[in-house]
């Protein structure tokens, strides 16, 4: 009979965990890195170009689709977490308006499209004769409660992908830039 011996395993153990004070010393050094202006600009191109596809998406199908601004949000928030590498809540509040921008601004657009298509006037004098009041009056007016929950994902996914997520091998690096 052929004695079993069990297995040893090759395991590497994971690096120590940095001390809280160290920690929080590496995360000083990663909000240093933070650009709220660079989140704002980035955010703001996302929230249009957004905007923007959702116009060009309901010229093309001739339908309205309302799940556009939950690809708002997520472009918004991606873009403000990339271009601002934020950590603190501004970076979620800036992305979430952003994202209510955009998709206001998208349903608006997309609005004007069909209407353009129905009166068989050019979008860009519609447009030019748009002020605020009568934009209201049109997004009232083609309201739909379901508008509510993809308003609300989007504004959720605007905030919670604005953050950077910060790993634990980014501290580590952080902590080793702070000592060389």
């Amino acid at each position: 009979m052929i004695e079993q011996k069990p297995m040893e395993t090759a395991t590497a153990s994971p690096a120590p965990a940095p001390d809280p004070a160290a920690r929080e010393m590496a995360l000083e050094r990663l909000r240093a890195e933070q650009s709220l202006p660079a989140g704002l600009m980035a955010g703001l191109a996302a929230s249009l170009v957004g905007a923007a596809v959702w116009a060009v998406l309901t010229a093309v199908t001739e339908f309205q689709i309302g799940w556009m601004a939950v690809g708002v949000g997520f472009l918004v928030g991606f873009s403000v977490r990339l271009a601002g590498r934020g950590l603190d809540q501004v970076f979620g509040v800036a992305g979430s308006v952003l994202s209510l921008l955009g998709c206001v601004a998208g349903n608006l657009l997309a609005v004007v499209v069909m209407l353009s298509k129905q009166e068989a006037l050019p979008f860009i004098e519609i447009m030019s004769r748009l002020d605020v009041s009568a934009a209201a009056q049109l997004l009232t007016a083609t309201f739909n409660p379901i508008d509510l929950v993809f308003y609300g994902i989007a504004l959720y996914e605007g905030y919670r992908l604005s953050f950077r997520q910060v790993s634990e091998a980014d501290i580590a690096q952080a902590l080793a830039g702070a000592r060389g």
